[in-house]
């Protein structure tokens, strides 16, 4: 059967920044760079995204492109041992679908919350307490399911089904085209009216202050390096699928330059929203920006509603807002449940539909567990180990597999032969030095905090078993699948 294809190059670009452009770009990012040096700190994250983000865009692009195959066929065919990092990548993008839909429905039901600021005077008590019920919980005792959250969760779902059901250009392609265009108009129209709110330049000021003496922090570097390798999509399966649809004829270098100068054009203008935001805030209660800012979770559903009640037209600033963070979170998970759906279809040679379907329904029951009352400390808890062990650890093993093990000049001249310009031995030297460099350092600091201090405060046995054990279980079934792969060759 002939393979889909993206109907244009603007639908293929549109949905590969819809990928990169998440939640975490608008609550993650604006506090990082505040917390790193400010001003001073976009130098490491520019060099970072000219050193790892670009070129780690153009291999997964070349190879999506070349092999024309999810993230287990992509692998498989660079070598036959390789194709269990392509399952433990898909393993990623599912365990991650089944999360972060959660957080969408939390901001569906707050930009209807948005209209009348239903969360009243005491957001934080609020969001913890009436909305999501968390009491005496914990990740392995998590109490009753939360039912109003059933509505916004079956409508985050039913969009991503939507678009890996309906495929790639009637689909996913449709869908970016409508919100990608929206989420910039919302973000761009938000600032157009908080930079003109008393103490609003002050906040934005915090942001871009530079402070030169974090140049030489290296951790500073490292958490530059982290964002980009969180933000864009890349290692995890995600743009290896969205590539293996682009057609025989395309534009590698320019299409990966494009998305991702979008994907950070987009987290510095979500820095100006909400640091003008917050500094707005600061000015109406009096207090110094330092003591209202925040990132995550808590910026987002306790933080801005606070803000918002002291903004003017607030029911129509609110919705607006909450409406950005559904667009951007929707586009990413849709490209995370399209990264399982290729994957599935690959190995089973089942159709799209049925896939997606499975997929999708499965995803919903497993969803569940995140919206009881203790499910934000099973999301927590899940996500950290997902984010910082398996995500990175991915990404390091196929810039290996692929920098040292396979012939990457090949993979250059493929992509220079099919672009306007060419990329020089640089991008060999980035792939197969620095990147790896980067992500070696930012993953073993991660192991070995892991293993001094609990995070977040978790039993030993929710930490090994909930977190390692997670881990642990993805690469057995990893493995197992490639070994049934190669006896299904040789029978």
């Amino acid at each position: 059967m002939k393979r889909e294809q993206w109907g244009s190059r603007t639908g293929f670009i549109l949905a590969a920044v819809g990928s990169a452009v998440g939640l975490g770009n608008i609550w993650r990012f604006p506090y990082m760079a505040y917390e790193n040096g400010g001003g001073a700190f976009f130098i490491p994250y520019l060099f970072a995204m000219l050193t790892a983000g670009i070129p780690f865009m153009i291999l997964e692009f070349t190879l999506g492109q070349k092999y024309r195959a999810g993230a287990p066929g992509t692998l498989r065919q660079l070598n036959a041992r390789f194709e269990w990092l392509g399952w433990f990548q898909v393993m990623i993008c599912a365990v991650i679908a089944f999360y972060y839909v959660v957080v969408i429905a939390w901001a569906i039901s707050y930009a209807w919350f948005a209209l009348d600021q239903s969360w009243g005077e005491d957001s934080n008590g609020f969001f913890f307490g009436e909305f999501l019920g968390l009491g005496d919980n914990s990740p392995s005792s998590l109490g009753g399911i939360q039912t109003h959250l059933l509505l916004p969760l079956v409508l985050a779902w039913a969009a991503s089904f939507f678009a890996t059901y309906r495929g790639v250009k009637g689909g996913i392609e449709k869908i970016n085209k409508v919100l990608m265009p929206l989420l910039f108009l919302l973000v761009l129209i938000l600032i157009g009216r908080i930079l003109f709110l008393p103490g609003a330049l002050n906040g934005i000021n915090w942001m871009f202050a530079p402070d030169f003496s974090k140049i030489w922090d290296l951790k500073v570097w490292s958490a530059a390096y982290g964002q980009i390798f969180f933000t864009l999509s890349v290692g995890f399966a995600i743009m290896l699928s969205y590539a293996s649809y682009l057609p025989e004829k395309s534009d590698i270098n320019n299409n990966a330059f494009m998305t991702v100068l979008m994907n950070c054009g987009f987290s510095m203008l979500a820095g100006i929203m909400i640091f003008g935001a917050l500094g707005y805030m600061a000015e109406i209660q009096d207090k110094a920006l330092t003591e209202v800012v925040s990132s995550g979770v808590g910026l987002a559903f306790v933080t801005l509603p606070t803000a918002i009640n002291l903004l003017p037209a607030p029911g129509i600033m609110g919705p607006m807002f909450f409406l950005a963070l559904v667009f951007a979170g929707i586009s990413s998970h849709i490209s995370i449940a399209e990264a399982v759906t290729t994957g599935l279809m690959g190995k089973t040679g089942w159709s799209r539909q049925k896939t997606a379907t499975l997929f999708c329904g499965t995803g919903f029951v497993v969803s569940l567990l995140f919206i009881t009352e203790g499910g934000l400390l099973l999301l927590d808890l899940v996500d950290h180990f997902i984010n910082n062990m398996a995500l990175l650890g991915s990404c390091l093993l196929e810039l290996f597999l692929v920098g040292w093990l396979c012939k990457l000049s090949d993979y250059q001249q493929r992509a220079n032969a099919l672009s306007e310009f060419s990329i020089g031995i640089w991008w060999q030297l980035c792939i197969k030095f620095v990147s790896i460099a980067m992500l070696a350092v930012i993953l073993f600091n991660n192991i070995v905090g892991a293993f001094r201090e609990n995070y977040g405060g978790y039993s030993d046995n929710e930490i090994l078993f909930i977190g390692w054990g997670m881990i642990a279980v993805m690469l057995v079934v990893a493995i197992v699948i490639n070994a049934n792969s190669k006896q299904e060759v040789k029978a």
